[in-house]
Parts: C-alpha cells; sequence; structure tokens
C-alpha cells in the first residue's frame, strides 16, 4: 500500500488520490471533492443523496429513469418494487465505494453525510464534501484537519461500516418504502453492495484476492445492521481454474424481466451455470 503525496493542511487531499486511481481503472465513474467555497452542483441531472432519503419528487424523477430504461431494453412494464431496486443499486454501488476505495487503497475512511454528497448518473459524476476522515496514527494525513486516529485495524474497519451506515441509512429510508422489503432485506442489499462493489473495482486494481480477504474481515457476518457476509468461496473451472465466486445475501430482481439470465452471483444460478459464465471462454 503506497500512500498518496498530501496537499498541505487540506483535508481533500486524504482522499483524492484514492478517487482519482478509482477514475483511472473505471473511467464510468469520477468522484470529486468539493473545496469549502464550492457549493455543491444542482439541476442538469443532478441529485442530492439527502433528496433522495426524503423519498419524495427528486426520488419519483430518479426512479423514471430506470423505468424507461427497462422500457426501452426489455419492452415490458416492470413491477414498481422491481424499479427502486434497480434504483437503489445504481445509487449505492458508486456511493460505497466513496468509503471502501480510500480504505482499501490508502487506510483513510471519509464520513459521508448524505447532505455532503450529490450525483448525477448520466454522467458517472459524484461529488462528496469531505469534512472528516479517520486514518491509522502512522498515516501522513493523520495532521490534517478533519483526521480522527484510529489504534489499529479494527478499529478502522468499524469505521467504514459506520461511513456506510450513516450515509445508506437515510437511503434506504427513502426508497424502502418503494421496495416492499423488510429492513433486514434492504441492509442484505447494502452489504452486497459494500462487498461486489470493491471486489469489482479490486479486479480492475489487480488485487482481486487482497480485497476478498479484506471485505471478509470487514464483513464476517455479524456486523448489524449488516445482513449476510462477504460469502466468497471457490469452484473449479473445466481445466480446473479456481474461479472466485459468492452468494449475494439479497436478489435483485431481474429474474423478473428475463428469468433465464440470472447474475453470476445470484443465490438463483447454480454453480454449474456460475463456472459457464465464469470461463473466459464465455
Amino acid at each position: 500500500m503506497t500512500l498518496p503525496a498530501l496537499l498541505p493542511g487540506t483535508t481533500a487531499s486524504a482522499v483524492t488520490g484514492a478517487y482519482a486511481r478509482l477514475s483511472e481503472v473505471f473511467p464510468g465513474l469520477r468522484a470529486e471533492v468539493l473545496t469549502d467555497d464550492e457549493a455543491a452542483p444542482r439541476g442538469a441531472g443532478w441529485v442530492g443523496a439527502h433528496e433522495l432519503a426524503a423519498g419524495g419528487a427528486a426520488l419519483d424523477d430518479f426512479l423514471a429513469r430506470d423505468h424507461a430504461q427497462v422500457l426501452r431494453d426489455h419492452g415490458q412494464q416492470p413491477r414498481p418494487d422491481v424499479v427502486a431496486g434497480f434504483g437503489l443499486h445504481r445509487y449505492a454501488w458508486p456511493a460505497c465505494l466513496l468509503v471502501t476505495v480510500p480504505w482499501f487503497l490508502h487506510r483513510r475512511v471519509p464520513r459521508i453525510p448524505v447532505e455532503d454528497v450529490a450525483f448525477q448518473r448520466a454522467l458517472g459524476h459524484l461529488t462528496v464534501r469531505l469534512r472528516e476522515f479517520a486514518c491509522l496514527p502512522d498515516d501522513p494525513a493523520a495532521g490534517l484537519p478533519g483526521a480522527r486516529v484510529v489504534p489499529d485495524e479494527a478499529a478502522l474497519r468499524a469505521e467504514v461500516l459506520a461511513s456506510v451506515a450513516e450515509h445508506i441509512g437515510p437511503v434506504l429510508n427513502g426508497f424502502g418504502p418503494r421496495m416492499r422489503r423488510g429492513r433486514r432485506a434492504l441492509w442484505g442489499m447494502t452489504t452486497d453492495e459494500v462487498v461486489e462493489g470493491l471486489w469489482y473495482i479490486a479486479h480492475l486494481l489487480g488485487e482481486e484476492r487482497r480485497a476478498m480477504t479484506e471485505l471478509e474481515e470487514l464483513l464476517p457476518g455479524t456486523a448489524e445492521p449488516y445482513v449476510g457476509s462477504a460469502g466468497f468461496r471457490e469452484l473449479t473451472g473445466p481445466n480446473g481454474e479456481s474461479l472466485p465466486t459468492r452468494d449475494r445475501t439479497s436478489c435483485c430482481l431481474f429474474y423478473t424481466l428475463r428469468p433465464e439470465d440470472t447474475c453470476v452471483t445470484c443465490p438463483r444460478t447454480c454453480d454449474a451455470d456460475r463456472v459457464r459464465k465464469l470461463t473466459p471462454a464465455h
């Protein structure tokens, strides 16, 4: 793990390197840290996370995009709860990366309450106002404004879970009434977003195995309010190769549109189909 150079006295510099690396390996997503005097973007497709958490007109507009996409791509009317689930995924997957990528790359955990995050989904652009972050005692960022030093890796993992919960909890309050799922199911979906988002980005970084190990330590299955564990396991490919997979805690309900095409980590997908989908020739 290499810690990035820091700009003197700026809290933003604690995470800008991690966000830049995220965009390098995954150009479809860009995270920008706002300066103290910079206003959060408005209009032109932007939505504040606090607006999604409120569950009103802004959320209606956000989900209208998912409804239109299903009609365009699949030619059928989706159930409202399916649309809400798709919309939650399209927000929560990148939002969780705002926390997990700096932790994974530089052992820094930003706090991102919903009031401090905005999202433009068509551009894959997030903005964050960073006021506080946790780090380890030997981190060069420990002297920056807003730094909160924690004693060890276990405490830093607790900060990751607390930060994601602080942000996603209110968002679940906004989406939840539209999804026909209980609180436990919603937090199971959050577990999946945390795990599968970082797992995918770590694969692009060439650090998939490290991510799997660290995610298993982060989410062993006993960390409330999260439900379920990282759940990784190994399958064997046709040539004896190891094929890592996991069992999702939740289901995205995509099968309601195309029953024959389930996700590779879906509980409905048998191991034989997983091996077929994970084999490079496929």
